[in-house]
């Protein structure tokens, strides 16, 4: 085995290390210790590649699979954000990525390095993807030519967010489709007199 996959397969041990240990005891308890003891590596192959536990616990949850988060395009742009935003609460609604997406986010309100992170490499690129499809959407009619497309993520993602965090009642496609409805009745082309 060379040198470049052997370090692969430890990364990968590692990061499951931290995914497990965050789901079993939650993050406030995870330690570099006792994911190197979990890893079977020295604190030294960890401290090489993270400089703490912050970086280290995004990398590894950013590794999990996400590609149901990708947009389809149906060329029906209510349908396909309802699509995309039911796989998003499927996803966030159970183990491991609901808890552990919840303990980043926490982790990243007093952590810069983890915050900028979780900005540049997930939440800006999935709005992006939400606005681009929503743009495509305005430009074959569908979307109001006028509607704000940075305000129509900020709607659309608010509730969903606001639920997640901060009333933790569960996240829903009803409550998704609720959302949806009342975004769209505004968002809608307006017929002009």
């Amino acid at each position: 085995m060379n040198a470049r996959r052997r370090s692969d397969d430890r990364t990968e041990t590692i990061m499951q290390a931290v995914l497990d240990l965050a789901l079993e005891s939650g993050y406030a308890k995870l330690s570099m210790e006792a994911v190197a003891a979990r890893a079977g590596v020295g604190k030294d192959t960890i401290y090489r590649r993270w400089p703490s536990k912050g970086p280290l616990f995004l990398d590894s949850l950013l590794s999990l699979n996400q590609d149901v988060l990708d947009y389809p395009d149906t060329g029906d742009v209510l349908a396909d954000l309802r699509q995309q935003i039911h796989a998003a609460v499927d996803l966030l609604a159970n183990p491991p990525w609901g808890p552990l997406y919840r303990a980043l986010i926490g982790e990243a309100q007093h952590n810069p390095a983890v915050a900028t992170g979780l900005n540049d490499r997930f939440i800006r690129p999935q709005a992006g993807r939400t606005v681009a499809r929503i743009k495509a959407a305005q430009e074959q009619g569908q979307v109001s030519p006028d509607f704000d497309l940075d305000l129509a993520m900020a709607i659309l993602s608010g509730p969903l967010y606001f639920q997640l965090l901060i009333t933790h009642e569960p996240l829903t496609h009803e409550y998704v489709d609720r959302v949806l409805d009342a975004l769209f009745a505004g968002m809608g082309p307006r017929s002009r007199p």
